[in-house]
């Protein structure tokens, strides 16, 4: 299926979303954002695809935020179901069970930040900026910004970040843990998409059940997280991945994983 707004590519594997709005620096609107819900449903469908990497058409944005002149006139009702639409696939995006990389090759902002965090990794390109300027046009963060924000950076720098309306450059966001690596333009999406490759190799199953415990043990107390993770640690014993996985350890071969 052709997109009007994304570019969708699958190449061993790995799904490659590209924004591709570069008139209006990719900004999001209410149709870019179907069409990112219809990618995600595509990438949840697919068992083949073991990775998806996120990024932005031309040399400037990665998501330069939401479309202003189209929320402008939005009402509260209307603000609010845009607000839930987005809320849901990004949420939907985060739960996938293979590793998702945001590669950011420019601005990410407001909603384009928001898209960002919703991956599991977030690499920048040296010219890219983070920012949620949402409060400098009278308006707060819309898309989950202010609670992803303050479980990567901390309460401090978030409440920094949404209350000035600042950007912050790449150096700044690899800091201050916004970004993880700091990468020049031309090497950013190979190196997004050999991280993704890397993870898709391991075995399917322990990669979901990781990513599941690390995102619900975070809003957890200790206790109970690692409650979670003796349950899961046991029932992943049970899948064949398991046994194959340690099977080819002993017997010093590259395991064969099926994904059950």
């Amino acid at each position: 299926m052709a997109y009007e707004n994304l570019l969708f590519d699958v190449e061993d594997g790995i799904a490659v979303l590209t924004f591709n709005r570069p008139k209006v620096l990719n900004a999001l609107n209410a149709a870019t954002i179907a069409e990112l819900g219809d990618a995600v449903a595509r990438v949840e469908a697919d068992r083949s695809i073991r990775g998806l990497v996120l990024t932005g058409a031309g040399e400037k944005a990665f998501v330069a935020g939401a479309d202003i002149a189209a929320m402008s006139s939005m009402t509260a009702l209307e603000a609010r179901r845009f607000a839930e639409t987005a809320h849901a696939i990004l949420a939907r995006m985060e739960a996938l069970p293979i590793i998702t990389v945001a590669a950011v090759n420019g601005f990410a902002l407001g909603g384009g930040c928001e898209v960002a965090m919703a991956c599991d990794l977030v690499y920048a390109g040296e010219k890219a900026k983070f920012g949620q300027p949402e409060v400098n046009l009278g308006i707060i963060p819309g898309f989950g910004g202010t609670q992803r924000l303050t479980r990567r950076v901390g309460i401090p720098r978030a409440l920094e970040i949404v209350l000035t309306g600042d950007m912050i450059d790449a150096a700044k966001a690899k800091e201050i843990g916004l970004a993880l690596e700091v990468l020049p333009a031309a090497e950013l999406v190979g190196f997004a998409k050999a991280q993704a490759k890397k993870v898709a190799g391991k075995g399917p199953v322990a990669i979901a059940a990781a990513k599941r415990l690390v995102r619900e043990g975070a809003d957890a107390d200790l206790r109970t997280a690692n409650e979670l993770e003796r349950q899961a640690f046991a029932a992943i014993f049970a899948t064949e991945d398991a046994r194959e996985g340690m099977k080819a350890f002993v017997e010093k071969r590259a395991a064969a994983f099926k994904g059950g």
